[in-house]
């Protein structure tokens, strides 16, 4: 992946401190877990696992909602293109959201996303607070995104991941503006609501409020 500066390096390796922590304790595959979609009001919840090689270093990797689009766009790419890096994409569709609430949609997608790693994970570092029922080890951590390389990495993918998929729903309901607003309940979106009522990737569960156009 190229030449890291140093105080790069040191931010990596600072955000690796979970990891390693378990690889001392004889943990080898650590797959860092985490979602995008849990509150707009259209669209499914994504989620991605990533593991990679304790050694890997990718400059600029964060937390995804501390980069530009460019910059996921591009980490996205490297990740996926990534002999030493394995991953998983996982999701749950509107109506499992709304027949299972999102919580459980969310536990739902992140337990795809690591069915479908490539090899199966010894442990799992999971962003947030609360666990989905799993076999194996796992621990959560509040801001994780931040915090471990793995889950920043997933953070990554889940999101644009997302993103690319209501871009593509926008192709089939140009009504509601999905590529810009991914689904969340902005002005522009609401209104189209209130306009259009609902498409068939609208959450009927969630309170949708809608505002008359000014």
């Amino acid at each position: 992946m190229g030449q890291v500066l140093s105080s790069e390096l040191f931010r990596l390796r600072t955000m690796s401190l979970y990891e390693a922590g378990l690889l001392t304790e004889g943990f080898v595959r650590i797959a860092g877990v985490d979602e995008a979609g849990r509150g707009p009001l259209a669209g499914p919840v994504v989620a991605a696992a990533c593991l990679f090689s304790e050694s890997l270093f990718l400059e600029r990797l964060n937390d995804s909602k501390q980069l530009t689009a460019r910059q996921r766009e591009k980490l996205y790419d490297q990740i996926t293109a990534c002999s030493e890096i394995q991953y998983g994409i996982g999701m749950a569709d509107a109506p499992t959201i709304d027949r299972i609430n999102i919580l459980q949609a969310t536990f739902l997608a992140m337990q795809r996303a690591v069915f479908s790693l490539p090899s199966a994970p010894d442990y799992l570092l999971i962003d947030g607070n609360q666990l989905p029922p799993f076999s194996i080890p796992a621990k959560p951590i509040i801001s994780g995104d931040a915090l471990s390389v793995s889950i920043a990495a997933a953070s990554i993918l889940a999101k644009v991941t997302r993103d690319r998929l209501m871009e593509e729903y926008d192709q089939q309901w140009p009504s509601y503006g999905f590529a810009k607003h991914k689904g969340y309940g902005t002005k522009a979106h609401l209104e189209a609501i209130q306009k259009w009522g609902l498409c068939p990737i609208h959450r009927t569960t969630f309170r949708i409020k809608c505002t008359s156009p000014s």
